[in-house]
């Protein structure tokens, strides 16, 4: 019985945080009270600059009120179907087990149709891919994963899909900070118009190095901070805005009706539609709720916004607008002019801690986002610390942080204009919209197996409004929509050549395995000596020896009593049950004492410590030696070295006894003793107590002379130059340096 075999690993049951099973409604509420400081930040200050942005062009030349209700017509709409209709209704249901984003919907299609393109998880578990997979398939369902599978290529392009859409998010993790505390200092000026911009931009970078600096904090602190800043805010523009509506028009709830939209377009023609670039700011921060979903629950976020965020921006969109209505000259600082003057300073006050709220958003996001294609091989490797020992999803990346923060400061540095930061924004927030909203199409049918119309609808409908939005926003590319498709560019080439390279290094490593039979023959002639201690070595193999494995016993033939071969496995759901977590197999015959265990981590899991893992890890090879003959297991399969690989679960026999509880015991002999042990186990336990020693490889990846220009460069300039500047292996691991023996190798891909 092989562990080449798919069958025999057991079914993957990724667990939601604990947090997200069972819920109470102060739980909710709660977590709904946080999300208004950490996922609405964004989407609450889009009216500081929305209505700016928007008559920014030619539009600005045209002072009907019926082009101001025609704006508040687009924009009353565009919030109503995008955040309201199809986020709120939709996009929240599509989680991958309590976590959101581009990713969560790449994992769940990965999962459903077998379209993963990563390496660690190319191989066929089919227990795996059952996950969350139960009911028969649609026409439609079988009919995509069969296209998919006959046409590698088109899984590489929706892998570049998944790549553009978080690319464009991490460029709104520099966006978003840069726009909205600019536009909000930037109000300072109609009270004091003679204040110099270089003023306005160095107080803007000021709050920035701040905000980034709060950072390590975490988003539990963050949010309890923040919330009642974004409460203040909502409840200060709601109340002006009815204060406006009352006083200057209110006939403007005309406005909703949707004819406004065509007479709007109807009277401004080609300036109308190069416009709606503008109005799509004001959904800006609409994907962080689903992004930001790992942070909350879907319920505690749908209630923050249908019951506090969207009522307020509807009404102070309207207040605005009734203002603009009866004061067309002050269409390029509109926000700022329709504060009564009692309240100015106040509110001022407010816009500038909710705009360093609404950056709070976007960043979690970008760690979040970032947290995800490092779990897919999709990001160099970086340190990610966990803010939360309660709530799952809590991280903080401090490379992330402050290269952010860098280049926060140099875009608001560099453009200063917000109209032109803007355009830049608009256009990085709809891609990534419409991004999620061509996952979504083949969510609906794969995953949810409903009718293709059903999905079609849903493309057609809500694809068609972003992609009118897109048009718009590619006429302002020269004037700052070149910033994000340039800092996308950047990010995609890096994140590409990371998954490329790594995928070619996997595949390298397949095909130079070495059979176990060889090492086994081999061995006496090789003079190989078994010294006390357990030596734990890392591959990203399931089957066979590694490369590095080869070379090493070639040139130093001596190796531990007990020695493991250790792959640590990104599986495609969020979080993997304790129970789930190891597969413990047997290379060759007992005498030897080789053993393979595949630990599998969803993308979303903390890894153990140290101490915790090795205690665990020996605890399970000891429970699949006590049980190994009682399962009816032949000691091995001699044709391929390797016993069945079995996950070992939690169970009451006294052979058996392991639990979170156990682990906390540092002597692994101390779990055991009361046991009646096997003489193989009584091994183990002996060269445990003599050292475990870490053993790594740390092969460089090369291109083969007879590759091509591009590949060359992929490989031996960007992945070359990214394998030696992010985090190593080691520094994941956090094996102690005493422990740790690297073998260094060269593969040629």
């Amino acid at each position: 019985m092989g562990s080449s075999n798919p069958q025999s690993f057991a079914r993957e049951e990724g667990s939601a945080p604990p947090d997200q099973k069972k819920s109470s409604w102060k739980t909710v509420l709660t977590l709904s009270y946080q999300s208004l400081g950490v996922v609405y930040g964004d989407l609450s200050t889009s009216p500081l600059y929305a209505y700016k942005s928007t008559f920014s062009g030619k539009l600005s030349l045209h002072e009907s009120d019926e082009i101001v209700f025609g704006v508040l017509s687009f924009i009353f709409w565009t919030l109503t179907i995008i955040p309201l209709f199809k986020y709120i209704c939709f996009v929240l249901s599509a989680d991958d087990n309590g976590e959101g984003g581009t990713f969560a919907l790449y994992s769940l299609l990965c999962r459903h149709a077998k379209l993963c393109m990563l390496p660690n998880q190319q191989d066929d578990d089919k227990d795996l891919s059952a996950y969350d997979d139960e009911g028969a398939d649609t026409w439609g369902s079988h009919l995509l994963k069969d296209f998919f599978k006959k046409h590698p290529m088109f899984r590489g392009g929706l892998l570049v899909v998944v790549l553009l859409g978080t690319s464009m998010a991490i460029g709104d993790g520099v966006l978003t900070p840069t726009i909205s505390v600019l536009s909000a200092v930037s109000g300072v000026g109609v009270k004091l118009p003679h204040l110099h911009e270089n003023y306005v931009v160095a107080i803007s970078c000021v709050i920035l190095v701040g905000l980034f600096s709060l950072q390590h904090h975490g988003t539990h602190r963050v949010g309890f901070i923040f919330a009642p800043i974004v409460i203040a805010w909502l409840l200060f523009i709601s109340a002006i805005g009815i204060y406006n509506i009352f006083k200057w028009n209110p006939g403007i709830f005309c406005a909703l009706s949707p004819v406004y939209m065509f007479r709007f377009i109807k009277a401004t023609g080609t300036e109308g539609w190069v416009s709606l670039g503008g109005v799509m700011l004001c959904i800006t921060g609409t994907e962080t709720m689903f992004a930001n979903l790992g942070h909350f629950s879907s319920l505690s976020i749908k209630i923050a916004f249908t019951c506090l965020v969207y009522p307020c921006l509807v009404l102070a969109y309207m207040g605005e607008a009734a203002f603009l209505s009866k004061h067309h000259e002050d269409i390029q600082r509109s926000f700022y002019r329709a504060i009564p003057e009692p309240v100015f300073w106040p509110v001022f006050i407010v816009a500038t801690l909710a705009a360093v709220v609404g950056s709070q958003a976007a960043i979690s996001a970008t760690f979040s986002v970032v947290s995800q294609c490092c779990a897919f091989s999709c990001f160099p490797p970086v340190k990610i610390v966990h803010t939360s020992n309660q709530i799952y999803g809590r991280i903080y990346i401090p490379e992330v942080n402050w290269m952010l923060m860098c280049l926060c400061l140099a875009v608001t540095i560099g453009l200063r204009n917000t109209n032109f930061i803007g355009h830049a924004y608009g256009l990085a927030v709809t891609i990534v919209i419409f991004v999620t909203t061509c996952l979504m199409f083949l969510v609906i049918i794969v995953v949810w197996r409903q009718k293709v119309r059903t999905a079609v609808a849903f493309l057609v409908f809500f694809g068609s409004i972003e992609l009118l939005y897109i048009s718009a926003l590619m006429i302002k590319i020269p004037e700052g929509g070149w910033l994000p498709l340039a800092l996308s560019t950047i990010f995609m080439v890096v994140m590409y050549a990371w998954n490329y390279g790594t995928l070619k290094k996997h595949e390298s490593d397949l095909e130079n395995k070495i059979s176990v039979s060889r090492i086994l023959a081999l061995g006496p002639k090789l003079g190989i000596v078994r010294v006390p201690g357990i030596g734990l070595v890392y591959a990203d193999l399931v089957t066979g020896m590694p490369a590095i494995f080869g070379h090493f016993a070639t040139n130093l033939p001596a190796f531990h009593q007990v020695l493991v071969f250790v792959c640590i496995k990104s599986v495609q759901v969020p979080f993997v049950s304790e129970d789930d977590r190891f597969l413990v197999g047997r290379i060759g015959p007992k005498e030897y004492h080789i053993f393979r265990c595949i630990v599998r981590y969803g993308y979303k899991d903390l890894q153990q410590e140290n101490s915790e893992f090795e205690n665990d890890l020996v605890s399970r090879i000891l429970a699949f030696v006590e049980t190994e003959d009682d399962d009816g297991e032949t000691s091995s399969d001699y044709e391929s070295g390797e016993s069945g690989i079995r996950r070992l679960e939690h169970t009451s026999d006294h052979n058996v006894q392991h639990s979170d509880t156990h682990l906390a015991r540092p002597p692994a002999h101390e779990f055991w003793e009361s046991c009646q042990l096997k003489t193989e186990s009584l091994e183990i336990l002996t060269a445990k107590e003599c050292g475990v020693v870490y053993i790594l490889g740390h092969s460089y990846a090369k291109a083969k002379k007879s590759s091509s220009v591009l590949k060359k460069l992929a490989i031996d300039v960007v992945f070359s130059f990214l394998s030696k500047n992010c985090r190593a292996p080691v520094v994941l691991l956090n094996a102690p340096h005493s422990l740790l023996l690297e073998v260094g190798m060269v593969c040629y891909v």
